[in-house]
């Protein structure tokens, strides 16, 4: 195999086993490379999503016109030291996580893909970016004859390994290398945690983390004598305790092998939390968000309704600015209780200057949603069969609406009665967003008869077949 052909295989079999792993921990993301193998060789580009185009002008500024990048004498010389790598940090490009580095079998790699907008954190996916430049360094350095075609399926799987490895990042910069902490041990707990219910029950409450030498920082309010410690691989056992913290200011603490007792609520300087919230949960570093879980997997979303698509139409409105934040915290905090009480509703969200009349339940005088009380009474409505109705002065005019409309294209009806009623009663009015949040959690922004989206609109293709091409040329494609 030449070269050439070697490297092309290498970073197209990384590349799809990177985005299918990232599209099950975030949902579907595209990847992409820039890479030079060495010094003397023109930098190159392999996108096949096309994730990277609009943002021609930046990489034209830095890697044609600046030639920086390229002036760096701390390489080792060796090829096959691949495991010594300078990393290169995250770009800071719009809606991208990038991460790359340098090392004796590849002058320069750079790594993205998606940033989506209901991450917890970017930290687990940018070390999935670093794994994936670093599994192209080692292909890099071992060459054809020895070419195993491995690397995409442990990026594929990679998703246990990334949360892991930005825990101990994080515990090493905090602690030092000296801690008892085992992270593998403490995430398979959790997940297996996670699925066990109680009395048909899903778990809720807290479960921290701490180094032992910490623990003296926690107000106990009971302790387990050393050699009665629950250990933490007793699943059950654990589950069951964590009644005695649920819905409560009361937390479960471990030392990572057995539950040392419970303690209040006060957090050591240094602890890894687990959330449980039912049928999902969160994993956090002290109080920050590292990533959720649930089905017995890791996830980078916060479980939270994503809006993005209804603000940026609500800004492309004639709306005053502030109108339009106001009504978008409506909207929000509306969809956001049904979210977290899992039931369905409809929002419809009429910006014509004289308001549609629909058939439901009528206001004698309409209800000013900017005034908290009136807001909770909106969000109890939400919960009663139909839509309701708010006008674009923040005023909620009816509740139980029936949408109606004629059939078109584009229904699907494997999403319900609310979101293809939405899409037909849309297709026939002017000015007007409607909102869905099925019982599944699910919500939809639907405008003049189509769902709006923020997340990337791709299917996953073969990429054989598909060549890198130098940045110039890729560059000058865009034109």
């Amino acid at each position: 195999m030449a070269p050439a052909d070697f490297t092309c295989k290498c970073i197209a079999e990384t590349i799809d086993g990177l985005s299918d792993g990232l599209s099950h921990f975030s949902g579907l993301s595209r990847s992409a490379a820039i890479y030079a193998i060495s010094s003397c060789d023109p930098i190159c580009i392999y996108d096949p999503q096309h994730l990277l185009r609009g943002h021609e002008p930046i990489f034209q500024e830095r890697y044609i016109k600046n030639r920086d990048w390229l002036y760096n004498t701390a390489l080792p010389k060796n090829r096959k030291q691949f495991g010594y790598m300078i990393p290169q940090k995250n770009l800071g490009l719009a809606g991208l996580i990038s991460f790359g580095g340098r090392s004796g079998s590849v002058f320069y790699q750079m790594w993205f893909t998606e940033h989506h907008p209901d991450m917890c954190s970017i930290g687990p996916t940018e070390r999935w970016l670093e794994h994936a430049a670093w599994r192209f360094s080692h292909d890099m350095a071992n060459e054809a004859e020895l070419y195993t075609g491995i690397s995409g399926n442990f990026l594929r799987e990679y998703a246990h390994h990334a949360v892991r490895d930005y825990i101990v990042d994080e515990m090493n910069v905090r602690l030092g290398w000296d801690t008892n902490l085992r992270i593998y041990p403490i995430l398979d707990a959790i997940l297996e945690i996670s699925r066990t219910r109680e009395e048909g029950a899903w778990p809720r409450g807290k479960l921290i983390f701490v180094e032992p030498r910490m623990q003296k920082d926690l107000l106990f309010v009971a302790r387990f004598p050393e050699a009665e410690q629950p250990y933490l691989n007793h699943h059950k056992h654990v589950r069951k305790l964590l009644l005695a913290v649920e819905n409560s200011s009361r937390i479960l603490v471990s030392n990572g092998r057995t539950i040392v007792g419970i303690a209040r609520r006060h957090l050591p300087a240094f602890s890894i939390t687990a959330d449980f919230r039912g049928r999902h949960g969160f994993l956090r570093l002290d109080t920050a968000p590292i990533c959720s879980f649930s089905d017995g997997s890791f996830k980078s979303t916060t479980h939270r309704a994503n809006l993005v698509q209804l603000e940026e139409a609500l800004l492309e409105t004639d709306l005053d600015p502030a109108v339009c934040s106001a009504l978008f915290k409506i909207v929000s905090f509306i969809v956001h209780h049904a979210d977290e009480g899992a039931h369905g509703c409809t929002l419809v969200i009429d910006l014509n200057a004289s308001p549609l009349g629909l058939a439901g339940q009528q206001l004698d005088v309409s209800i000013d949603l900017q005034a908290p009380h009136h807001l909770a009474l909106a969000k109890s409505l939400s919960k009663v069969d139909g839509a309701i109705h708010i006008s674009r002065d923040l005023t909620l005019k009816a509740f139980a609406c029936l949408l109606d409309g004629q059939a078109i294209l584009g229904e699907d009806r494997s999403r319900g009665a609310r979101y293809n009623s939405a899409l037909r009663f849309t297709a026939s009015h002017d000015k007007i967003i409607v909102v869905v949040v099925s019982s599944d959690r699910r919500v939809a922004v639907i405008q003049g008869g189509a769902e709006l989206s923020a997340q990337c609109q791709w299917r996953p293709i073969a990429n054989c077949g598909i060549l890198p091409l130098t940045l110039k040329e890729w560059i000058a494609s865009a034109d």
